[in-house]
């Protein structure tokens, strides 16, 4: 497997000539590039890079390597990174199976882990690290606003599905964590699956009167396509994986009207956003979605505490990531104590600008939201 080096130019020192010099920082980012997953990882990345990009820090290197959404892969490649690349900082993983067979291992190795999508529950609580920072969300957050408006909008009776493995698992439990009604059906699905008739028969037979379905990449694709084509005509409501800018794209106008919850959306008004907006669009030809918001704040997250320490100093260089001190796309932003942070969650419903099926801001679902297991974290 061939890596992807990316060194900015050293011609770019020219730009900062007298500045004061800091030491250089290396990035391992580990992230899905091929497969059923990769739209995810492409994503995750392009907005990493964009950001990089931008910056053009001539202190900053990003070594890139693809993961292949398989666990071994991901371990071998930490291993990899770490003994040989000797790099400062992980980062990029998207499934968060991949997360729990990384993360503890390299931040135990005192290397700095900043996750630009997976958050399983075990590392924001007593498994918290200080060499680890969820830069997206826990990974029940999107998915308790989810409950949240369900149990506003009135729905009494939903039946709810995910796939089994840890973040399905968070996001299932953070859905029933602020959903007040009965739940008419808990499905785990084989994560990967494709053919969703047999849930979707459980569906019709629930007595249901909503679905709550958590199924990012290809199979929310596969699940929204079967389940427009079943003639079950319930109201589905998703976080925002399950209705992302890539799965829209290839589901079509069968997700009009379908809400969601974020705490991301290309609508969000602040100049950082529409600037992200805009340029993702120039650089890459498509629209962005929450994994390349993710990636986006990701870097400059990491750019902004190579501005105050240096990273050979980690005390120093933690606590410049601690503050926080960026613009982020998502307007205000801050770290919890557990180092996950604290933010607003939206309500999106699913619309059509010109010929492209988007998302539009159509509520908030929770304020300055944390997350469960803060209090369970000891740092």
């Amino acid at each position: 497997m061939k890596g992807i080096k990316t060194t900015i130019a050293a011609v770019a020192a020219l730009l900062v000539a007298g500045a004061a010099h800091a030491d250089p920082v290396k990035v391992g980012m580990i992230t899905t590039l091929s497969g059923g997953g990769a739209g995810l990882g492409i994503d995750a990345r392009d907005g990493f890079m964009l950001a990089v990009k931008q910056a053009n820090n001539p202190d900053l290197e990003v070594v890139i390597e693809d993961d292949q959404r398989k666990p071994d892969v991901a371990v071998q490649l930490a291993d990899k990174m770490i003994q040989q690349e000797k790099v400062d900082v992980l980062t990029g993983i998207i499934w968060s199976n991949l997360a729990m067979a990384v993360v503890p291992s390299a931040v135990a190795q005192d290397k700095l882990y900043l996750s630009v999508n997976a958050a399983p529950s075990q590392l924001a609580g007593k498994g918290c690290n200080k060499n680890y920072f969820s830069v997206s969300y826990q990974n029940d957050n999107l998915h308790e606003a989810a409950g949240g408006y369900a149990s506003t909008e009135g729905y009494n009776k939903t039946f709810i599905l995910a796939p089994n493995y840890p973040a399905g698992k968070d996001s299932l439990a953070g859905f029933k964590r602020f959903f007040f009604g009965d739940i008419a059906g808990e499905v785990y699905t084989k994560l990967g699956q494709t053919d969703y008739a047999a849930e979707i028969a459980e569906i019709r037979a629930s007595g249901a009167d909503s679905v709550f379905f958590f199924l990012p990449g290809g199979m929310g694709i596969a699940f929204m396509k079967q389940y427009a084509q079943s003639g079950v005509d319930l109201p589905l409501i998703g976080p925002a994986f399950s209705m992302d800018q890539g799965i829209l794209g290839a589901v079509g106008d069968d997700a009009l009207g379908f809400k969601n919850t974020s705490n991301w959306s290309k609508d969000i008004d602040n100049a950082t956003n529409k600037a992200f907006v805009e340029t993702f669009q120039a650089e890459y030809g498509r629209l962005p979605s929450l994994y390349a918001s993710y990636g986006f704040d990701t870097a400059n997250l990491l750019l902004s505490a190579m501005g105050k320490a240096s990273v050979s100093d980690k005390e120093a260089f933690r606590n410049a990531l601690r503050e926080a001190d960026f613009n982020s796309v998502r307007g205000k932003f801050v770290f919890g104590p557990n180092q996950h942070p604290i933010q607003d969650i939206y309500v999106r419903e699913v619309v059509k600008e010109g010929d492209v099926l988007t998302n539009k801001i159509v509520g908030v679902a929770l304020k300055d939201h944390s997350d469960a297991y803060a209090s369970e974290c000891s740092m």
